[in-house]
């Protein structure tokens, strides 16, 4: 015991003198290390009587437990000072700023569908989505849009390899979010007041104006006592609140087979406030989309009866309108992956 006191202020001494961590590990190695003082005293345990040997151990291990945190305390105590004096003998400008570091951000097709959905959804429009990959059926024939139809010729098609089914006809990537119309009517019934945001894929020659995939909003409201009137002032005030002032909207006539009558609509330039410029070609008015009264055989194909309900669509291409708001020339840039473009928009 004289030699275990003798040990243990030796160390608790030499521990307290220690000016760096290096000495420290020294010190930690003479007594705590594989052959180490105390170590050593722990493997001549089994040398002592057995009556001796149960007393010792546990003085050892007591003193081996206090060592340990001792040698512990002393470390964190010179790492700090350590700090400190590196701190004093280094300037560092706290002014100076950090590394930035790269963030992205939401897509400003995805940042503007959003704020179409929003405002529709205030207004009482569910948000519905469909499959790209759709039927001859659902894209063609349920719209009003039989085989041997002209309006064919207006969307040049991606089919998909495969033998056609007897009902629905060829797999198609679809040309446009109105299967949905049929779709929603077919799930949900009337009235129906909805919304599709979504891709499309059409076979065109690509330009600053024309994309072979790009995106399209449907609108659809079927209800008993409704008009083209009901369609102006919800586009009104669509229009009015997506620019953050007030919109003055137009019809012209217009042909969709699957509405009738169809007609386009436009909305007042707001670039020069509807006197005239380069953008509206100097007629006052910016052309939109396309709109009318759903065509009584798509009703049918949604399994809604004619007789009892009316209603109306439109659809609206998703890049065109961003176009329009923030003055792009060239509609390419949306898919071409060129970060330049994308972070002006964060």
């Amino acid at each position: 015991m004289e030699n275990l006191d003798k040990l243990k202020k030796e160390a608790l001494q030499l521990i307290e003198k220690a000016k760096s961590l290096p000495s420290l590990k020294e010190l930690e190695v003479k007594f705590l290390g594989r052959k180490g003082q105390l170590t050593t005293l722990l493997r001549d345990l089994k040398n002592l009587p057995e009556n001796k040997r149960k007393r010792a151990g546990q003085d050892l291990n007591i003193l081996k437990t206090e060592l340990e945190n001792t040698f512990s305390k002393k470390e964190k105590t010179l790492e700090k000072t350590d700090m400190e004096a590196n701190l004093s003998k280094e300037f560092f400008d706290t002014t100076y700023p950090g590394a930035e570091r790269q963030t992205g951000a939401i897509h400003i097709l995805s940042q503007t569908q959003k704020e179409v959905e929003d405002i529709f959804s205030q207004m009482g429009f569910m948000i519905v989505d469909g499959p790209e990959i759709e039927s001859e059926y659902y894209n063609f024939e349920g719209l009003n849009i039989p085989a041997d139809h002209p309006a064919r010729d207006m969307q040049d098609t991606f089919f998909i390899e495969g033998k056609p089914d007897r009902k629905q006809g060829r797999l198609v990537l679809r040309t446009h979010t109105s299967p949905n119309q049929v779709r929603a009517m077919e799930k949900y019934g009337a009235p129906l007041r909805m919304i599709v945001p979504g891709r499309v894929f059409r076979n065109e020659a690509t330009d600053a104006r024309h994309e072979h995939t790009f995106h399209q909003v449907e609108g659809m409201l079927i209800d008993k006592e409704i008009s083209i009137a009901t369609l102006k002032g919800i586009m009104k005030e669509f229009l009015s609140r997506l620019f953050g002032k007030e919109v003055e909207v137009r019809f012209r006539p217009g042909y969709f087979p699957f509405v009738e009558p169809g007609m386009e609509l436009d909305f007042s330039c707001l670039l020069c406030n509807g006197k005239g410029c380069r953008v509206c070609k100097k007629t006052g008015w910016v052309e939109f989309m396309g709109a009318g009264m759903t065509h009584e055989h798509v009703l049918r194909a949604g399994g809604v009866d004619p007789k009892k309900y009316q209603g109306w669509a439109f659809g609206f291409g998703l890049e065109r309108l961003v176009m329009m708001r923030y003055g792009i020339n060239d509609i390419r840039y949306f898919q071409g992956g060129d970060l330049r473009f994308i972070n002006q928009f964060k």
